[in-house]
């Protein structure tokens, strides 16, 4: 039997998650988590042998959640499975120590398949996304200039930024200017909007 801990902050996903894993013979869901900073606790507790881990949770997001996880329950496989196919997501993913990563919108068939397959020791990927991946590349963003987009993604001026960040407004549009280009974008808000969608905001 796979001891199964599913971490999603959608009570309604890990229901149904739980529900659909639950019809096959050799899978068992013994917990569920609606937060990040809940999974080692409760996969060394319960002795889980795979979590299914959203990214975006409260607390710690399912990246950061895998790779403390990954040193302190070395044995336990983590399958990544998100709303959020994003190449740079995916990236991230393995270099924290995932097995696997897949959509939501994945059938309960290959769902269990994967599963399987990570507790095996194989490693399981969304095919296009593992394709886009390859071909967008690590994010050329540097850590500060990260920042400088996250905090601009609500839009707040430039002051709102730098005052958040404790920087100068000058430094902070000196990160924007050199994100905008990095990126390919027209704009703050269409940098902001290509990070995101290529998964480098997390």
């Amino acid at each position: 039997m796979i001891r199964l801990l599913l971490a999603d902050d959608q009570a309604l996903v890990r229901g149904a998650l739980a529900a659909l894993l639950a019809l096959e013979s050799d899978l068992e869901v013994v917990a569920e988590v609606g937060r990040g900073d809940q999974v080692v606790e409760a996969a060394v507790r319960e002795k889980a042998d795979v979590v299914l881990m959203d990214v975006e949770m409260p607390g710690l997001d399912g990246i950061a959640a895998t790779a403390v996880l990954r040193k302190a329950l070395p044995s336990c496989r983590v399958l990544i499975v998100t709303t959020f196919g994003r190449p740079g997501y995916l990236r991230r993913a393995i270099e924290a120590g995932a097995s696997g990563f897949v959509v939501k919108d994945t059938p309960a068939r290959q769902l269990a398949e994967a599963v399987r397959r990570v507790h095996a020791g194989l490693r399981v990927l969304d095919p296009a996304l593992a394709e886009e991946s390859l071909v967008s590349g690590a994010s050329p963003l540097t850590t500060r200039e990260t920042e400088v987009l996250r905090a601009a993604r609500g839009g707040d001026t430039v002051a709102d930024v730098a005052a958040v960040l404790h920087l100068s407004e000058g430094t902070v549009r000196n990160h924007l200017s050199a994100a905008i280009g990095k990126t390919g974008a027209r704009n703050r808000a269409e940098a902001v909007r290509l990070a995101e969608d290529r998964g480098w905001l997390l």
